[in-house]
């Protein structure tokens, strides 16, 4: 019996293929089927969808009904549901053609699991799956096959992987349909103790700790490092503890190998003293790591010779595993923001959303490096506080003005509203946070697949509640002139004024107008005066809502700076927020200990510090939950906040010579987009066989030079680590920047070359490919490329001519913290 809850998307090219042909036409065809569908009103497709379905006629290979099931797949649209359709539609061809591919389709119901093992024991894997009679297992090592590896079980002999870290797949077929397991890591652990050697049996000690931690004694602004490594089976998780309580957001990544816990926080004070210990625990055992001390002592950085003073690890936010930051987490699977009933005092909102900028690549002035960690570091956070959060970097003036346009429109009476602009920060990715769509098997759904994206809500309420919240965080260059902060788009012209500048009070304003319940702007920038701009703003009379929370990274006057971390950096303001986001504790109480403790680091004294400014009269926290209002009005919005978080499907491409190719595609931001490809099957007279991606839109930012790259890390993102840590090592990768910018549907090729044995020429194979508009692009924010009209309310003050001013000023604070050039802004 086949599985009919599945998703349109899980359908097979043939099967579409089929249907398309069978509905392609003006009697009971694709129109009919949409006019059925949209009887449930999540399914029902705007005069503009329609439209551009039937445009599909104009294109060689384009279909109406292959557009209209595309979506309604993105809608999570189920077989179950398109089968009533068709049968509404008395399409019998139509509902055998589905009714038999149903049958026919084969699904994974138990996967291979990950796993941590010391040397010398045996490893057994697990694939099972349903479907037609006769479905036959192969296992693969990487992208060799295993050699006799045919049942639903693989046995593994560990005493060949010690070191080794190994990924392994299972491939089930019947007849020429297929599909994969999801990837499998085993890692071998070597231990020091005599006693753990190969005698160890995982399935009688449950868990043991290979590693302990170590007491250490530091001075403040060192960065503090606590590992614990263990191995078990299920694979270990970990919980750090500080003086017997647990520290927040230390819990052990589940996307890495779990093997090893590596606890750490740059720039310590003496708020970190303390005893500490692990607490290492699967589904079945717990044991406890030595409790360690450490000493921080008072005293003043040293630069560390021939290089920067705050050398050290970077600190990212990863997801659940190996890795732990105190930095922040993941964006963790929700159960659907399920609400639990709180003191009798608890206010409520009606939803919170969130819209993180970071500019970095600025077009006419110093480069930032500190946005994409900043921004990616705050996504991860607010995700886990049930935000809905739109993260972008890099925008001209146009996209800035169009992003806050479709944040406004996810507003509403109750929303609580933060708004962050932020140095530039980076990208997923959207993943710690990211999405990812894996094309060997299940989609599996990161950082973007948090609970504040969940696309069900709670039912409404009638607890206490306030309208929503909206957060804006911006990081990048800034200034203030006359009481009113300005954010820089990276087009800006070197002599800038507040004509090509966002005034963040007349965001303030719309905010206001659309009733929400708590305002909060966190703005990682200079305040310092802007010398060319002598124009004073007419803003406009701001309402008294008592609701407006202002968190400046710097005083008035002052500038913001960055700490160098190698590759990466961090904003002195991020990295003391994530330290306290979690808290469940009034907005302004929370900032206010962080301006305690960015108050405690010796080398910024008197150079930034954190300026709050509020009016805030309500205990509102970031923590509040949410109740929404009704489900018309909460499924507005999370259509609205989904059209930016939808990533292509996965997809086979079948070329004439035999090979298949798989497409995959993770998002490191809203508006950054990972593809990667992989050979999953060839004849076994092709050798040297790779799929890579050509033809890519001229107007997104791609460097060529990064893309098709065998690993991760050489595409040129610094968050690479985080969002590859699922994908496997057998793919070439290429980051896809600026999809704001897409004028149209995101369409490239896939150029397959290969070589048959004997033969020294390679042969070239061409696809193209159209995965429609990914991400942000669905929100077409390049509708804005030309300038506003005169009262557009983003507009700080009436368009002018840019007239010539001497002296050209240019805001360079947020420079990298440095004990060399005495002459910048760096320290």
């Amino acid at each position: 019996m086949g599985d009919w809850s599945m998703p349109i998307g899980s359908l097979g090219e043939e099967v579409v293929a089929r249907l398309c042909e069978l509905l392609d036409n003006a009697g009971r065809g694709w129109r009919k089927l949409a006019e059925l569908a949209g009887a449930e009103k999540r399914f029902k497709c705007s005069a503009e969808e329609l439209e551009m379905c039937s445009l599909k006629v104009l294109e060689p290979r384009g279909s109406p009904t292959q557009c209209l099931l595309q979506l309604l797949a993105e809608r999570d649209c189920t077989l179950r549901y398109l089968l009533g359709c068709l049968e509404r539609m008395g399409h019998e061809q139509a509902c055998r053609v589905l009714s038999s591919a149903v049958q026919d389709m084969i699904r994974i119901t138990v996967q291979p699991e990950s796993q941590v093992v010391a040397e010398g024991t045996q490893v057994s894997l697990t694939c099972c799956a349903t479907g037609p009679p006769g479905l036959t297992y192969q296992w693969f090592c990487g992208r060799q096959e295993v050699p006799g590896a045919t049942s639903p079980e693989l046995l593994i002999n560990t005493a060949t992987l010690a070191g080794q870290p190994e990924w392994y797949i299972c491939r089930v077929n019947c007849g020429a349909t297929f599909t994969f397991s999801r990837w499998a890591h085993v890692q071998v652990e070597k231990s020091s103790s005599p006693s753990s050697a190969s005698g160890y049996c995982l399935t009688m000690a449950g868990l043991q700790i290979l590693q302990q931690p170590r007491p250490c004694r530091l001075a403040e602004g060192d960065t503090l490092a606590l590992e614990c490594r263990a191995i078990g089976n299920p694979p270990p998780q970990y919980q750090w503890f500080r003086n017997r309580r647990p520290v927040e957001g230390a819990q052990a990544p589940q996307l890495q190998p779990p093997a090893l816990s590596c606890w750490q926080v740059k720039l310590v004070t003496t708020a970190e003293r303390g005893s500490y210990s692990c607490r290492v625990f699967n589904l079945f055992h717990e044991v406890w790591s030595q409790e360690v001390d450490v000493e921080i002592v008072l005293g003043a950085l040293q630069p560390m010779p021939g290089g920067d003073a705050m050398h050290g690890v970077p600190d990212i936010p990863s997801a659940t595993g190996p890795r732990l930051f105190t930095s922040g987490g993941s964006w963790p699977e929700g159960d659907g923001g399920s609400l639990e009933h709180g003191s009798p005092g608890q206010l409520y909102a009606t939803d919170k959303v969130a819209l993180l900028i970071g500019n970095m690549h600025y077009l006419h002035h110093k480069q930032l490096q500190a946005p994409i960690v900043d921004v990616h570091a705050l996504g991860a956070l607010l995700r886990q506080l049930d935000f809905k959060v739109v993260s972008l970097l890099d925008l001209r003036k146009a996209e800035m003005q169009m992003a806050v346009d479709e944040f406004l429109l996810l507003l509403d009476k109750g929303v609580y509203g933060a708004t962050t602009p932020t140095r530039a920060a980076p990208a997923q990715g959207e993943l710690g946070g990211f999405m990812l769509v894996e094309s060997w098997g299940a989609a599996r759904q990161g950082a973007g697949a948090g609970r504040s994206g969940d696309a069900t809500m709670s039912p409404p309420c009638n607890l206490p509640s306030v309208p929503p919240a909206g957060l804006l965080y911006y990081a990048g260059h800034g200034y203030e002139n006359f009481g009113n902060s300005f954010m820089v788009p990276i087009d800006a012209p070197s002599a800038y004024t507040s004509e090509h500048c966002l005034c963040v009070q007349r965001v303030l304003r719309e905010m206001q107008q659309r009733r929400t319940g708590l305002n909060i702007f966190l703005l990682d920038m200079c305040r310092k005066r802007n010398l060319n701009d002598d124009v004073i703003p007419q803003v406009g009379v701001l309402e008294v809502t008592a609701n407006i929370v202002f968190g400046y990274a710097t005083c008035a006057d002052a500038e913001a700076y960055e700490l160098s971390q190698g590759e990466l950096s961090n904003g002195i303001f991020v990295t003391f927020l994530k330290r306290w986001l979690m808290e469940d504790e009034k907005i302004t109480v929370l900032l206010d200990k962080v301006a305690e403790d960015m108050g405690t680091l010796e080398i910024t004294r008197g150079r930034q510090a954190l300026e709050l400014r509020s009016n805030l009269s309500d205990r509102r926290a970031l923590t509040d939950p949410i109740c929404p209002p009704g489900q018309d009005e909460s499924s507005a919005r999370n259509l609205q906040w989904a059209k930016a978080h939808v990533l292509p499907e996965s997809r086979h491409l079948r070329f004439d010579c035999g090979v298949s190719v798989q497409l995959g595609f993770a998002a490191e931001f809203s508006n950054i987009m990972i593809i990667y490809t992989r050979v999953v099957a060839a004849p076994k007279d092709i050798t040297n066989c790779e799929a890579r991606l050509m033809d890519i839109p001229e107007e997104l930012d791609v460097d060529l030079k990064c893309t098709n790259k065998e690993s991760p890390e050489e595409v040129g993102s610094p968050l690479a680590p985080v969002w590859s840590l699922g994908c496997p090592s057998c793919c070439l990768y290429s980051r896809i920047c600026g999809l704001q910018k897409l004028q149209q549907e995101l369409a490239f090729t896939i150029c397959l070359q290969y070589r048959y044995q004997g033969m020294d020429d390679f042969v070239e194979e061409r696809q193209r490919v159209n995965v429609g508009r990914p991400l942000i692009a669905k929100l077409n924010l390049q509708r804005a490329a030309s300038p506003s009209p005169p009262h557009s309310p983003l507009f700080s003050s009436p368009p002018r001519s840019w007239g010539v001013v001497g002296s050209p000023w240019v805001n360079t604070p947020e420079e990298n913290l440095s004990p060399e050039g005495p002459s910048s802004h760096t320290l």
